[in-house]
Formats: structure tokens, C-alpha cells, sequence
């Protein structure tokens, strides 16, 4: 008889979201400050394992992408047991995959040390995911379990052999992960973010953990490779297999990449695995909201993963329109900036100062909202053209578009103004009183009605609706570099952020703030020089 688990007593996600709120409260009660002597390496580094150089030429890393715009919205593909034909990535292919994703896009020095920033944006800049891979034999990779090391570029042999079967038990024998050559699992290890942001990071695990997968699903998609996120499995078997300590790590998603004519064999006898890594830091400090939150949110086995996942309760629905509606104006394909998408990982990063008396026009906005909601391959999401998010918008500088806050019609692909008028200064408020958002041209606000997702996904709704809040931001950064201007993703003060959307966005809880415009340069530069 399978175990039961704690994923439907959604008391538990209420109140980790409502005791990680941010309010004028809750900040001046904190009295946490940044430990920097302590501070954790922002990578998990194995000691004595075996390793597998990844591919650095740049000719590899960066050949034949599509345009950004056109890799971030390719339709989701779809797979059933009729399908025939394989598609079994190579060294290479893994290597520009990985690198896109998740690898070191750049290195800066500053007074206090050097920063290795990746390829996707990260709270604090601290790095706390990691991927793993589990393959069958490839055309230059032998069959195996995997960790992604960014820092050498490599890829570290954990386990020898086909465990694949064991993702398939896990999930259930979800379709996709029986046909796959190569899974990706995402973790996150806790402490390297929390060292910074507390019990709040476990927000932040699907937050960073989505605007990796943004990047992800955009280089997979463009390289033929299917990608599908399956958040439906069992975490203890996934955790063991890559030789987690659930007391400081957690397994996030399993993403499939490829397609294999064969299903899996039986895994071979799985022993514990006992690793030794790099201690991350001169001590660590624990918060139980964390660990009891991501236990909470756990499935017990591979029958209550394939019960789990499947259609979702509506997000923005076609309830009419009480205001001025304004359809999007998205500039035409051809009309598009032709930037690749690997130019544009490589350029892109988190823009440290708004330029607030330059405007973006309203067809680059369009682009922004219409190219970063065109669907996600998950299986939390069916159709793939649905969502478990609300779009709120404030708008201070967008020629052709009043000023004033608005909602985001998705079904229709149109902006309704619910008031017009001047809000900078709300929006700095609203981003925890910083200067970025009140400089912002717009703000765009990811919200979610959070008690019918927790109604039909139990806990793990929660981890679901924050990835897809992060995945949206992480597209619309890359939107945003593509046309030439900035993005960057903030946090807020939850519940005024709902009270101004108010009565509109009533009940509902912030998943995800990205502010976007153009860059104030010369600002930038001051503070770095």
C-alpha cells in the first residue's frame, strides 16, 4: 500500500506564504544582517568523483539559435505512444544546452571578491540551484547519473549505469519521462540562498529555479529536444537517486530532453550514495519553515504523482471588462530584432538603475506580454495554453499607453486600465521602497488565486505557481534584452501589492515582480566604478 503523504492539508502552504511576507512590519522586526565571512559558495563542488569535460569551444556554445523572441514562444509539442522516431542529444548539444541554461555567462571583480554570474537571473546572485542529469548511453556520454559543475564545466559522475527507470516509478511512468534518453532534475541547496533571504528562500527556489527553466525551455525547444517539466513525482526516490540531504537540499523538477524509440531498462540496485562535497560555508543556519514547507509539499510515491498532475484550475478568466480594453499591439515577425538567443544569455543581466525619462513603445511591451505567455510544457499546466497566473500592470512610461495600472487579459491578448494616472511613487513603495521600480517604464506584477490551486494541487500548487511566476519573468528578461532595453526581477511588499490591485485583484497573492525599461547608464556606471 503506498504511503500517504502531507500534500493535501494546505494549511501548511498558507501559512509559510503568509509568515514570509514582507511588510514595513516584518522588515524593521528582522534583525538579520549579512554574515559576509560566512557566506556560502554558490556552487556544490564534489570531492573525488569522476569527471566528464563538457564541450567550451565557442563555436559549439553559441552555433544555430533562432532569434530570441521566436525560442522563447515555439508551440509546446506534444508526444503519445504512436510516435515513433528518436532524438538523442550529443555531447555537443548537452554542452550549448547546459551552458544557455545554467552556465557562467560572465565574471566581474569588485572590492569584496569576484561574482561568476549564469546564464539566468538569481536572487542575491547566489546560485543555489544545481542540475543533475540521468541518461542512457549517448552517442559520447556513457549512461549514468550526472551533477552539472558550472565552475569546471563538467559534468561529475555520481552513479554508472541507466537509472531512468527509477524517474519512471517516480513519476508514475509519465509518458514523457518513458521516452526520454535524458532527464534533467533541478535542486536547490537551501542554505546558499538562505543565507541572504531566510525562510522566504524557499520562495526563491522556484522563483531562480524558473528563470533557469525560461532559459532551458528556450534552448531545448530551439534544438528539437521536446522539453517538458514534470513537477509530479516522488520526492524521497528522486532525492535518494541523486544522494540529496532532504535536511538541506530538495528536488525540484525533472525536465525531459529528447526522445528514445526504447523504453528504460529496470534501474540497476540503488545504494545510498555518501559523497563527500566542499563545505559551503563556515556554518550554517537552519529554518525549519523551509524544510517543513517543502516536506509538506512532497509526494509519497509514483501512483499519488500520476493522480496528482493534470488539468488546473482557470487563472484569468473572461469576466467583462469594467474599463478601457487595449489589445496588444506586438511588432510583426518581420518587424522583430533578429538578436540570437545565445547573444542574448550571454548579454543579458539584472538592470541596476532605470533611466525614467526614457519611454518604451507600446508594441515593444506587447512583444514583451505577448512572446512570454504563449504556453509552458508542464504537467501542472493542460492545456498548454493555460495558466495559474494574473498579470497586473503599472505603466509610467510606455509611449501610446496611458499611465495607470492595468490588467492583462490574456484569452483576449489585451490590457484593461483599471485607473489612470501618475503611481511612481506607489511603485517604488510597492517594491520594497526601492528607486528601481519607481524608475521602471512598467512593472509587471505576477498574481495568483491561491486557495483553487491549493484546492486542486494540494501544497505542491504552491511550488507549481511560484515556478510558473518565475518562468514568465525569466521570459519577459529575455524579451526585454532582446528589444535592447532592461528587466529586472524584485521583491515587494505582498499584501499592499494586493490592496493596490484591490478590488480587481482581491484575494490574491504576488508570485513574482519584474520591472522593466531602459538603463540608466550613466547611473550604473557610478555605482560600479
Amino acid at each position: 500500500m503506498d504511503k500517504s503523504s502531507q500534500n493535501q492539508d494546505t494549511e501548511a502552504a498558507l501559512n509559510y506564504h503568509e509568515s514570509t511576507k514582507h511588510s514595513e512590519q516584518s522588515l524593521r522586526a528582522n534583525v538579520h544582517f549579512l554574515d559576509g565571512e560566512n557566506k556560502p559558495l554558490p556552487f556544490k563542488i564534489y570531492r573525488g568523483v569522476e569527471s566528464v569535460p563538457l564541450i567550451r569551444d565557442p563555436k559549439v556554445l553559441d552555433s544555430s539559435t533562432p532569434t530570441t523572441l521566436e525560442a522563447i514562444s515555439m508551440p509546446v509539442s506534444k508526444v503519445s505512444n504512436e510516435d515513433s522516431g528518436e532524438n538523442i542529444p550529443d555531447l555537443a548539444t548537452l554542452s550549448q544546452v547546459l551552458f544557455l541554461a545554467a552556465g557562467i555567462s560572465k565574471e566581474k571583480r569588485y572590492p569584496g571578491g569576484e561574482v561568476y554570474f549564469r546564464a539566468y537571473s538569481n536572487t542575491g546572485a547566489l546560485y543555489h540551484i544545481d542540475l543533475y542529469l540521468v541518461t542512457q548511453d549517448l552517442p559520447d556520454l556513457p549512461a549514468g547519473v550526472y551533477q552539472f559543475g558550472p565552475h569546471d564545466f563538467a559534468l561529475h559522475r555520481l552513479r554508472t549505469g541507466d537509472y531512468r527507470g527509477v524517474l519512471v516509478e517516480a513519476s508514475g511512468a509519465h509518458l514523457r519521462i518513458a521516452r526520454a534518453p535524458l532527464i534533467l532534475v533541478s535542486a536547490s541547496t537551501y542554505w546558499r540562498n538562505a543565507w541572504k533571504y531566510q525562510a522566504r528562500a524557499y520562495r526563491h527556489c522556484f522563483w531562480d529555479g524558473g528563470t533557469l527553466h525560461a532559459n532551458l525551455l528556450a534552448i531545448a525547444a530551439a534544438k528539437a529536444l521536446q522539453p517538458n517539466i514534470v513537477m509530479g513525482f516522488s520526492d524521497a526516490a528522486v532525492e535518494a537517486l541523486l544522494g540529496l540531504d532532504p535536511a538541506h537540499e530538495g528536488a525540484l523538477t525533472l525536465v525531459t530532453l529528447g526522445r528514445s524509440i526504447q523504453a528504460p531498462p529496470a534501474a540497476p540496485p540503488m545504494l545510498g550514495l555518501k559523497l563527500e562535497t566542499e563545505p559551503l560555508s563556515r556554518s550554517e543556519i537552519d529554518y525549519p519553515p523551509i524544510r517543513l514547507m517543502h516536506a509538506a509539499s512532497s509526494l509519497a510515491s509514483g501512483n499519488e504523482a500520476a493522480a496528482w498532475r493534470g488539468n488546473n484550475p482557470p487563472q484569468g478568466g473572461s469576466v467583462p471588462a469594467s474599463g478601457l480594453v487595449q489589445p496588444l499591439r506586438p511588432s510583426a515577425d518581420a518587424e522583430l530584432p533578429q538578436d540570437s538567443l545565445a547573444s542574448v544569455i550571454r548579454r543579458r543581466g539584472s538592470t541596476r538603475a532605470f533611466d525614467r525619462a526614457c519611454s518604451i513603445s507600446f508594441e515593444e511591451l506587447s512583444t514583451v506580454l505577448d512572446r512570454a505567455t504563449r504556453g509552458i510544457p508542464a504537467d501542472f499546466i493542460a492545456p498548454p495554453s493555460a495558466t495559474l497566473l494574473d498579470l497586473y500592470l503599472i505603466v509610467n512610461a510606455v509611449d501610446d499607453l496611458v499611465s495607470g495600472t492595468y490588467y492583462y487579459r490574456r484569452v483576449d491578448r489585451a490590457l484593461e486600465l483599471l485607473t489612470a494616472g501618475d503611481f511612481r511613487r506607489e511603485s517604488g513603495r510597492l517594491g520594497l521602497s526601492q528607486q528601481l521600480p519607481a524608475d521602471a517604464a512598467v512593472n509587471v506584477y505576477c498574481l495568483s488565486s491561491l486557495l483553487p490551486i491549493l484546492k486542486r494541487f494540494g501544497n505542491r500548487g504552491y511550488r507549481a505557481v511560484q515556478l510558473e511566476g518565475g518562468i514568465t519573468g525569466g521570459r519577459m528578461y529575455l524579451a526585454a534584452y532582446a528589444q535592447h532595453f532592461g528587466a529586472t526581477g524584485l521583491t515587494f511588499f505582498d499584501d499592499e501589492v494586493t490592496e493596490f490591485f484591490s478590488p480587481h485583484a482581491a484575494g490574491k497573492a504576488v508570485m513574482f515582480l519584474v520591472a522593466l525599461g531602459h538603463p540608466d547608464l550613466v547611473r550604473i556606471g557610478r555605482q560600479f566604478s
